[in-house]
Order: structure tokens, then sequence, then C-alpha cells
């Protein structure tokens, strides 16, 4: 099998959702990631030989069937842990660096899954696990917006005849935000339970998904890979640029203090520059308040069968334009800011 090239545009000016097109929205002032300075302390390089991760399983799954089956995993070096909503992926170890990735780097990370949903009992069904960056409870803080956070991610894509032949998502980059929105809240008990709308914080996901396109399922001439932004402004998802070459790939978003997240994409290690913008956009039509964390999606069939796509990352990053409250940061290395 093999992705059909076809020219990646950095800038996508239309954005298709579903069947309708949607005008891209202009960023008011987009930063790219990793302009600023690195946060110290979060995230990691992977390149400790020593490098584990303990996963107490079996894992969380409350998103299916409201167990969280604690304690949760997490790595010896404090820097990660298992999503609480749906669990770790299966597999989670420190793996030698693929070919191709950031020089002088010998260890990066692994992420697989065959059941992505109750452990044990496939459904059929596409599920996904999360293993998610311990930034706010590292730094005892979440970051405003004001101070301009952002986040960088190396990517390694298998080639296409080892990726799980399946059409759908397979791997998620996405960040935890905050902001002010009518919540729902239930109060009472038994027949008396009842639910109300109310002003409160509400927690939301935005990211971007490595899709991929089978040829035997949608009957197309070659297999195709695209990244796929999350969200517009209604919360649907919408296809970005098209992947035209596996191997590394450098992928990040930026949160301005409009509230507005900002997607960039390039194949290779290369730092982000300009050239590498997708999209602006205020998912859900949120503005966000606050910074979270970031994390990873392993998505498969979970079929009982087949193994998720073997995707490796290496060196997340996390940084900030303006940093406050005396957090503690070292410049960027990058040699294109």
């Amino acid at each position: 099998m093999r992705i059909s090239i076809k020219r990646v545009i950095a800038l996508v000016a239309v954005a298709v959702v579903g069947s309708s097109q949607t005008p891209n929205l202009l960023a008011q002032r987009p930063v790219v990631p990793g302009t600023g300075a690195e946060i110290v302390g979060v995230a990691d390089d992977f390149e400790d030989p020593e490098w584990n991760y303990i996963p107490r399983n079996p894992k969380s799954t409350e998103d299916i069937d409201e167990k969280q089956r604690g304690p949760m995993g997490r790595t010896t070096n404090g820097r990660w842990y298992e999503g609480i909503k749906r669990g770790h992926p299966d597999i989670v170890k420190r793996v030698s660096t693929p070919t191709g990735g950031l020089p002088e780097s010998n260890g990066a990370m692994l992420l697989q899954s065959k059941y992505t949903g109750i452990p044990n009992k496939p459904s059929g069904k596409m599920g996904q696990d999360d293993f998610v960056a311990n930034v706010q409870y590292r730094l005892r803080r979440k970051l405003k917006v004001s101070e301009v956070p952002s986040v960088t991610t190396r990517v390694f894509l298998p080639p296409v005849s080892e990726w799980e032949n399946r059409t759908g998502p397979h791997f998620g980059f996405r960040l935890a935000l905050e902001t002010t929105a009518m919540v729902d809240k239930e109060s009472g008990f038994g027949i008396f339970k009842r639910t109300t709308r109310e002003i409160g914080n509400e927690i939301y996901w935005p990211g971007m998904f490595i899709e991929f396109e089978n040829k035997s399922q949608s009957r197309k001439e070659n297999d195709y890979a695209t990244i796929r932004i999350r969200g517009n402004k209604s919360g649907k998802d919408f296809t970005g640029p098209q992947i035209t070459s596996t191997g590394w790939w450098t992928l990040g978003m930026s949160v301005t203090p409009d509230g507005m997240v900002h997607y960039y994409a390039s194949p290779g290690v290369d730092d982000l520059t300009e050239d590498d913008y997708i999209t602006s956009q205020f998912p859900y039509d949120y503005r966000a308040e606050r910074f979270r964390t970031f994390f990873y999606n392993v998505c498969s069939a979970n079929d009982g069968k087949r193994w998720s796509t073997a995707f490796v990352v290496d060196d997340p990053k996390v940084f900030v334009l303006r940093p406050a409250n005396k957090l503690a940061t070292k410049p960027s290395d990058s040699t294109n800011r």
C-alpha cells in the first residue's frame, strides 16, 4: 500500500465539514508553537535508559462503564499518567529513536493498543486510550492564556504497510483547556435528582488526529492519510492537510490571549515556522482561559485481533511567550526564532 502523493498546502483556506464547506477563521495573531521559553520540569525527552511506565492494570474505562479501576498508571519519572476517562494504551515503553529523528536523540516513546475499551472485552467498535502529560500538577497551577502557552511534539509514522488496516482516526495529539461556560449540574437524589444549567468551569479538548482512509474500504486507487482538526465553532472536526509521506512529523498548537487555538504541522523534525500554519479556531465556540495539559490518543478497532498502528513520539515540550508567577523556564533552543 502507498499514500498518494499530493502537494500539501500549508495554509488551509477552506475547511471541509462533512459535505459542506465552511470558510476558515482568520487568526487574529497566531503564534508559532515553540515561540518563547520552554517550561522546565514538564514533558519529556525519553533519554533516560531507566525510563519506565507502571501500568497498574486493569485500566480505567470511566467513559464506557463508569469504572476508574484505580490506582492510575504513572511513569517512574512522574511526567506521564493514565487518563482517568479512557485509560492508558496497552503498550507504553521507551524505544530506540527511529531513523531520521532529532539529532542526538537515542530514546522515544512507543504507544500502541489492542483493547481500546473495557480490558479483554472487545466491542468491535473503534475505541481510544489516553496518555496524559503531567503538566498542571507538576507546575501546581494552570497556565493562563495571557502567558501564550504552546506545545510541540515529534511523531513517527511507520510505513503504510504497517498501519492498522482500518479507515478512521489512528492517533491524536490534543490539549486540555478550560473556559467559563454554561455547564450541567446535578442535584438531589433518586427520584428527586435533577439537572440544571449554570455558569461554571468547562474543560474541553481540541487537537489534531492522524486519520487514515483505507483503499480497500474507500474503493479509491490509493490509501490516504490526513490531519483532521478538532474543531470548528460548532465542535465538529474538519479535514486539514494531506499527509504525503510517512516517517517523522512535527505537530504543534498554541493558544493566544483571545482564547483562540492555532494549529501547525510539518513533515520532518525541524522546528515549526509560519509556513507550517494550518488554521486558527474557537473550538465549540469557546474562548480558552486556562491551559491544563496535553495528551496523546491511541485509536484501534477494538476487535480483540488487530493492534493499533504503532506510533512513536519524541521530545514533547511546553512553551510560554509571557511566563508569569516565577515559572521556571529556559530559552528555546530553536534556531528559527
